[in-house]
């Protein structure tokens, strides 16, 4: 309200004080509506200004949405999913570009690809830029994926895991083991080749409990139907055996040929039951004595590959002496879980009781190892 009408005898007509004030009230208002029908005459190409000016600085959510590459999906047997781009098919290998784990070579029978709508394959060089782009985030020059890519490079089509795994324990005494494993194998259409090697440590009150290296290989072919063969060469040097509390170090040679039939054999299960017969050769290294044996053995074999990428395998064989009417076992069970498309974890059982070569040692292991695999 203006001033004027709050001063004490101001009357209610027209007076001076009040033409005075009128006029500059007027003239305001006239100001205001001038300013609002501008803005309201240019309202539209103030909106477009504004408009052009902050388009690219704020997407929205449809350019964002168009802007995403469509991924396509590699899937396993076991279910396992992988998002990323299919790059080609060389022959029975699937090239795949993992968003997480760089540049795939995966066997056409184990996956199959799902493409997306509207897919969008990046070329094979792109496919090299992104992976160099992968190695370099990890920022450490010999990481467990840029070694898995060297290892993958020098062996080819041979896959491998190295295993390690270490334990430290002390109560009443003071005990450490030290377990180093590596394994390769390669498949054709009808023929498989595994070959691995092994070496345990055991100390207990820094006295050497455990000394052994393990190395062995094997030859499967399958035949037309559910048949197969199978030959396992192995040979185990214990430098740490005592037998009546002397020392009886030994080097053991065994070599299994024999043959079997499939029961279950799928892309996930196999089971395989069979009979060998197995030549034991022992040299006892602390007296220079050797010894020979043919022995007996049925075995039976499982693999099988489960959800989450967790792998079950078991071998379990019982052997029979029909000289001395004896009887032994051995039993390998281990479970691994693959944590990365590099990067296992596993648990391994492995029993040894009444060996026909009664100079060989007795033994019962647990292990908890780590491992990659390439």
């Amino acid at each position: 309200m203006p001033r004027e009408l709050l001063r004490p005898g101001f009357s209610n007509g027209l007076d001076r004080s009040e033409m005075r004030v009128r006029p500059c009230t007027t003239q305001r208002r006239s100001y205001v509506l001038t300013v609002v029908i501008f803005i309201c005459a240019n309202a539209g190409a103030l909106a477009n200004t504004v408009t052009s000016e902050l388009h690219g600085a704020i997407p929205t959510a449809a350019t964002t949405k168009s802007d995403e590459p469509a991924l396509d999906e590699l899937i396993f047997r076991d279910g396992d999913r992988i998002r990323g781009h299919l790059l080609k098919r060389a022959g029975d290998t699937l090239l795949f570009q993992s968003e997480r784990f760089g540049l795939l070579k995966v066997p056409a029978g184990q996956a199959e690809v799902i493409l997306a709508k509207s897919p969008s394959i990046p070329s094979v060089k792109a496919a090299t830029l992104t992976t160099t782009g992968d190695v370099a985030v990890e920022r450490a020059p010999f990481s467990p994926l840029a070694m898995t890519r060297a290892l993958k490079a020098f062996f080819g089509d041979w896959h491998g895991r190295f295993n390690l795994g270490a334990e430290v324990l002390q109560d009443v005494s003071d005990r450490t083991s030290t377990t180093v494993e590596a394994r390769l194998e390669r498949k054709w259409s009808s023929d498989e080749v595994k070959i691995n090697g092994r070496y345990d440590y055991a100390a207990v009150n820094q006295i050497v409990a455990t000394d052994l290296i393990k190395a062995g290989a094997e030859w499967r072919h399958d035949f037309s139907g559910r048949f197969f063969s199978v030959y396992r060469p192995t040979v185990e040097w214990n430098r740490a055996f005592y037998r009546g509390g002397q020392p009886a170090d030994y080097v053991l040679l065994q070599q299994e040929a024999g043959a079997g039939i499939n029961v279950l054999k799928t892309d996930t299960r196999r089971f395989r039951v069979g009979l060998s017969e197995n030549a034991f050769d022992t040299w006892v290294t602390p007296v220079q004595s050797h010894s020979a044996q043919m022995v007996e053995s049925l075995f039976t074999e499982l693999e099988a590959k489960l959800p989450w990428w967790i792998t079950l395998t078991n071998r379990a064989v019982w052997y029979h002496s029909f000289d001395d009417k004896s009887n032994g076992w051995e039993d390998r069970f281990e479970v691994s879980k693959k944590l990365t498309e590099t990067l296992t974890i596993g648990a391994q059982h492995e029993t040894r009781y009444n060996n026909p070569d009664v100079r060989s040692a007795d033994y019962q292991r647990h292990r908890l190892v780590f491992g990659f695999d390439f």
